[in-house]
């Protein structure tokens, strides 16, 4: 194969070419989604933990269980 035939090989698949230089722009996608929820999820467990919302939680819970239980 001569330079010439790689160079038509080049030319003739434009898709694969521009699949190709997308690849790291998908993978900083993902990255960002990923610190995002990240972010939100430790907004949501620092109110959590301040508020007591989850200790109320699960003493409601707990409450309804043994009260429908007996």
């Amino acid at each position: 194969m001569d330079i010439p035939d790689r160079v038509e090989l080049v030319r003739a698949d434009p898709i694969r070419l521009r699949l190709r230089s997308h690849a790291g722009q998908t993978t900083a996608e993902y990255a960002l989604v990923i610190l995002g929820a990240a972010a939100l999820a430790t907004l949501v467990i620092a109110w959590a933990t301040q508020s007591n919302a989850v200790g109320r939680l699960f003493d409601t819970v707990l409450d309804r269980v043994l009260g429908s239980a007996g």
